[in-house]
């Protein structure tokens, strides 16, 4: 199969990496696969840009679609007739203004597979497709009557457990038992306020524990006030943003992983790269984080996710090979085509 996926974001982040890897093994699986995204927003400083990435790994596009939610007008519709002008058998719409162009732009013959990432894109005026994929099983509800199917986080390799965790430790300057690491966006949804209080309250029993907070954005302020309020300097690390086998060292030499709640992603990517690793994973129940978490917080309290982290749950099952997600895929795309 000849396909298509449109990801109108210009940054490396939220579901592009997943949709990376899923076209990658799709590629593998002997299918003809390219990823198009945002090329009018170059100036991207404050996260890291997807061209390069995708332009690695041999997954960009170069059919002249601009695909931008800043596009004119004209723009916009020059893209449609660039998109419908295509010869490919599957398109795969990963944003809302992916689904806008796809809707008025499909090629002819071409199936529309529509992936909603997030539960707030679940709307009345969601555009039609031939089939869809979601986050997490509790959003297939949502679709009733619809062909649709999870699609669950796939991991790249590189994240697998670490040899001598101790002498990576080392190497990272990091000292503490348990190691607890909360990886993401300084953002509201992720209650990066709630894992200090939290942290607090474990210390009073876990007087050598250390937290690792691993990522930048827009709070990352704010919590260093929380954490010297608290009187934690000593004992909380900020590491910020970290990518790449920068970023698998990091997460490889915690003992748990806190992930107490989700942005724009509910694939809870996190969690499954976490699990790899080798990773204890302790989360709410939002998105796809209760087929992930080794254990998960009753609700959202200090006391809850120390009681948590304080389990001795170890999840036992396995997540699936991304050769499994992508054979799963396929077969919905076979299944769209066939019913056309």
């Amino acid at each position: 199969m000849r396909i298509l996926h449109l990801l109108a974001s210009p940054f490396w982040s939220g579901p592009a990496e997943n949709v990376a890897l899923l076209a990658l093994a799709q590629r593998e699986a002997g299918h003809e696969v390219t990823v198009a995204v945002d090329r009018l927003r170059t100036e991207v400083s404050a996260e890291e840009p997807a061209v390069p990435r995708f332009e690695a790994l041999g997954l960009l596009d170069e059919g002249g679609l601009e695909l931008s939610v800043k596009s004119s007008p004209w723009r916009v519709w020059r893209d449609l007739r660039r998109l419908k002008a295509r010869s490919v058998d599957v398109v795969h719409a990963h944003f809302t203004h992916d689904h806008l162009v796809a809707r008025w732009g499909r090629p002819r013959g071409a199936v529309l597979i529509r992936s909603v990432h997030a539960p707030r894109s679940l709307r009345n005026s969601l555009p039609g497709a031939d089939a869809y994929t979601v986050p997490s099983s509790s959003v297939i509800t949502r679709l009733v009557g619809r062909r649709v199917r999870v699609l669950p986080p796939l991991v790249d390799p590189m994240f697998r457990p670490v040899e001598d965790r101790e002498a990576l430790r080392r190497e990272l300057g990091l000292t503490g038992s348990p190691l607890i690491g909360m990886v993401s966006t300084f953002q509201p949804s992720r209650r990066h306020a709630l894992g200090v209080d939290a942290f607090a309250r474990l210390r009073q029993g876990h007087a050598g524990a250390r937290l690792v907070l691993v990522g930048d954005g827009e709070l990352v302020e704010p919590v260093r006030q929380q954490v010297r309020a608290l009187g934690l300097e000593e004992a909380v690390t900020f590491a910020g943003y970290q990518k790449g086998e920068t970023f698998v060292r990091w997460l490889r030499a915690l003992d748990e992983v806190w992930v107490l709640g989700l942005g724009n992603d509910w694939s809870a990517r996190a969690a499954a790269q976490a699990r790899a690793c080798g990773v204890r994973v302790v989360a709410v129940g939002e998105g796809n984080l209760p087929s992930l978490a080794d254990v998960l917080v009753e609700e959202p309290t200090p006391e809850a996710v120390v009681k948590a982290s304080e389990s001795e749950t170890r999840a036992l099952v396995a997540h699936p090979s991304n050769e499994k997600i992508a054979a799963e895929v396929l077969a919905l795309y076979e299944q769209a085509r066939a019913e056309r």
